[in-house]
């Protein structure tokens, strides 16, 4: 479903966003009716708001370096910016990569001076100043998880932007995609045995789902950039048989393609 834009990005709401607003309002009806009801949804309206400016943090410095963005797509488990093509400087997509969860720590920041009341240790749930501290847990939580090297996630690309300086391209990401798939099998299985080790009183299902995406996600991506790079190799291979007719002898030909 497409809401609006911005910036020229179109945002969209993927259809299980929906089923997600239902089950949220419905559990907080049962706990408090209206207010119950009125106070779930507008916590998930509020940390989908700041899903959105993380999105934004990519997206727009994306666009300073000249490439475009096709949408931001909100979806139960996150949200994701599709981008026309990532760049292959690892400064560039360090940079594109931190602004996320920059903008995360950046509300954060400015949170922590908002007042919640005379007494801050008594924090109303159905209140202003509950919400407020949502909000502030949860881009906290939103900035050191996206951090996490779990690649595709915010800290996986900067690994493979900081390991883009030594190696390959290709191999970079392979290194980055492995070290995610990883960290991404420990996630869902902590997540399903949670309750044994003690951290919670149910298996964390939407969290093995989200760490299950990024599993599978990662390797999706090392393909893409496979394939790429075997088709970039056939194209420079056609151009140099086009533009050189001895190539023992004849200099190399010139880049055609950045």
């Amino acid at each position: 479903m497409n809401l609006f834009r911005i910036r020229g990005i179109q945002l969209q709401l993927h259809f299980t966003f929906f089923l997600l607003i239902a089950f949220i309002a419905q559990d907080g009806w049962a706990e408090a009716r209206w207010a119950g009801l009125l106070w779930s949804v507008a916590t998930v309206l509020a940390f989908f708001t700041c899903v959105v400016l993380h999105e934004l943090g990519h997206s727009l410095t994306a666009m300073r370096f000249g490439i475009g963005v096709r949408r931001i797509l909100l979806m139960p488990i996150g949200g994701m910016a599709e981008f026309d093509d990532i760049p292959r400087q690892p400064l560039r997509e360090f940079l594109m990569t931190i602004a996320g969860p920059a903008v995360n720590f950046a509300i954060v920041g400015a949170l922590w001076f908002v007042p919640l009341g005379a007494d801050n240790d008594v924090v109303l749930r159905y209140s202003l100043a509950g919400l407020v501290e949502q909000v502030f847990v949860a881009n906290l939580v939103m900035g050191c998880f996206n951090l996490l090297p779990a690649f595709p996630m915010d800290g996986g690309r900067i690994l493979r932007a900081l390991l883009a300086t030594r190696l390959p391209y290709l191999r970079a990401t392979l290194w980055a995609a492995s070290v995610g798939k990883v960290l991404a099998g420990l996630g869902v299985v902590i997540a399903l045995i949670a309750p044994r080790i003690g951290l919670t009183d149910e298996p964390l299902y939407m969290l093995a789902v989200l760490f299950s995406f990024i599993f599978i996600a990662g390797e999706i991506e090392y393909r893409a950039v496979k394939r790429r790079e075997v088709e970039d190799a056939h194209w420079r291979d056609v151009v140099a048989r086009l533009y050189v007719p001895n190539r023992a002898t004849a200099e190399p030909p010139p880049v055609l393609f950045p």
